[in-house]
């Protein structure tokens, strides 16, 4: 199991290198860097995107022949002087060749120099790490209640099969599986955070103002407060699939052979459930919990942090996306393939842990 492992260690490396350089060529192609951000708002424009489709009107007729060619590569830059987008592209970095910048930057990463952000003069390492715990938090307690509730759920629907409480449930899990995450939180929103109905819950932030002169236990309670709705968002999807996941493998380990020679030995139908039929129907859904966190992580933080107005890593990269900071989007984007990949081999030592029967290494033999 060590050498497994120590392979799939190692592959993190190329496979890193890879998503960086997929999406290092894209940005390259992607209109409205940030120098056109800083020129769209030195021009009062304030979107970049309408001085690239040129909905602007054309103030910068009498320019010269020098500028209109500066103009040619930055649609913002009308009557501005070219020795100033030269130097705005010295700061940013943008003055030298794709290679040599990609080269430079994998190189700084590898010495766990992530740069600083172009926009907010911090360092994308910080920011980074400022935004985390906003993100796990969210990704593992929805996480945690998705295994609560979906487990005890799905089995009790594989034991009655086919009945009314079967039926009905299926019903509302399939309609929850079908709302999206995003719809589903601004209904939340709406109903209980002040929109039109109830002022319940607080509308953003995962803390009060006032969070520092709370209790510990008024700061539990408050912590809990805040992130009830974010939570419940990110749930629905997630809670429909486990659900569903744990009945049919309940439903596949109760037919099988085994279980009907302990039925017909007399044993208690709870025993065989728990006993036997338990710890083989588990495996899978046990061992999917590393990949059922990484995809709340992942798909639903940028949402769910942006609607309710949590500080998050999610948020970061799409704020960071708008703005076209490029060390804080790829700085994001190496912690949040690194996490994958990690969390991928997380969820092939809970196959083992969970049945130690599975050996991978002499499966790759």
């Amino acid at each position: 199991m060590g050498a497994y492992i120590l392979r799939r260690v190692l592959l993190i490396i190329p496979t890193l290198i890879g998503i960086m350089v997929v999406n290092f060529a894209l940005t390259q192609f992607v209109p409205g860097g940030p120098v056109e951000q800083v020129l769209a708002n030195l021009q009062g424009e304030g979107d970049v995107f309408e001085t690239i489709t040129g909905t602007q009107a054309d103030a910068g007729s009498a320019n010269t022949t020098e500028n209109t060619a500066y103009q040619s590569e930055y649609a913002g830059a009308r009557g501005l002087p070219p020795e100033f987008i030269a130097d705005l592209e010295r700061q940013f970095g943008l003055d030298k060749p794709p290679l040599e910048r990609f080269l430079t930057m994998m190189w700084n990463y590898m010495r766990f120099d992530f740069g600083e952000s172009y926009f907010k003069s911090e360092g994308v390492l910080d920011l980074v790490w400022d935004k985390l715990p906003v993100s796990i938090s969210l990704g593992l307690w929805a996480t945690l209640i998705s295994y609560m509730v979906s487990i005890p759920l799905g089995i009790r629907k594989a034991v009655r099969d086919g009945s009314r409480f079967d039926t009905w449930t299926s019903g509302i899990i399939i309609a929850a599986y079908a709302i999206p995450s995003f719809l589903f939180a601004i209904l939340l929103l709406v109903l209980f955070a002040g929109g039109s109905y109830w002022q319940i819950f607080p509308l953003r932030g995962l803390t009060s103002p006032d969070w520092d002169q709370m209790s510990v236990l008024g700061k539990i309670g408050d912590y809990f407060w805040h992130i009830a709705l974010p939570v419940l968002a990110s749930v629905i999807s997630s809670f429909a699939t486990l659900t569903l996941l744990t009945k049919n493998s309940f439903l596949d380990e109760i037919r099988k052979q085994y279980v009907v020679t302990a039925k017909a030995k007399g044993l208690p139908e709870s025993r065989v459930l728990y006993g036997h039929v338990f710890r083989n129907a588990m495996m899978i859904v046990i061992a999917g919990f590393p990949g059922l966190f990484l995809g709340v992580f992942f798909g639903g933080s940028v949402i769910i942090e942006t609607l309710f107005s949590l500080d998050g890593l999610g948020r970061l990269g799409y704020e960071a996306a708008l703005a076209r900071d490029y060390p804080v989007i790829f700085g994001t984007l190496f912690f949040f393939g690194l996490i994958g990949l990690l969390i991928g081999i997380l969820s092939d030592l809970m196959y083992v842990f969970v049945d130690p029967r599975i050996d991978f290494e002499r499966r790759d033999t």
